[in-house]
């Protein structure tokens, strides 16, 4: 507890979203999808005045690419945060971009069933 007059230490490392973005409008859902992924481009530097938030996105990528969703968890950010500062460096040239992987198609049944008819015939 304070004595009257005195400031309360501030205990809470919460900031507001609208903090880190700057108010602005978060980006679509088509600009960065959660499942894109995204890595440093060859021989950039970080930005000058570069947020916290921004140098954290920087040394993750730098290790090669991440979804936007593995980017934002890792971060403790929301989502929608993460894919806007994404977005920011990826146009500033800081950042590439990989579309997402395309949906695995579903085997044909009859042939799984024989392949799994021929090893069984082969091992049993």
């Amino acid at each position: 507890m304070t004595a009257h007059g005195e400031d309360a230490p501030v205990s809470s490392e919460l900031v507001r979203s609208y903090v880190i973005t700057g108010g602005r409008r978060l980006p679509s859902a088509d600009d960065l999808s959660l499942h894109t992924l995204v890595t440093l481009a060859p021989d950039r530097e970080l930005p000058l005045g570069a947020s916290p938030e921004v140098r954290a996105i920087w040394e993750l990528c730098a290790g090669g690419y991440l979804a936007v969703v593995e980017v934002a968890a890792h971060l403790g950010l929301p989502v929608g945060v993460a894919r806007l500062l994404l977005t920011d460096l990826a146009e500033q040239g800081h950042l590439l971009r990989r579309a997402a992987p395309p949906p695995a198609q579903a085997a044909d049944r009859a042939l799984i069933e024989k392949v799994l008819n021929g090893l069984q015939t082969l091992y049993a």
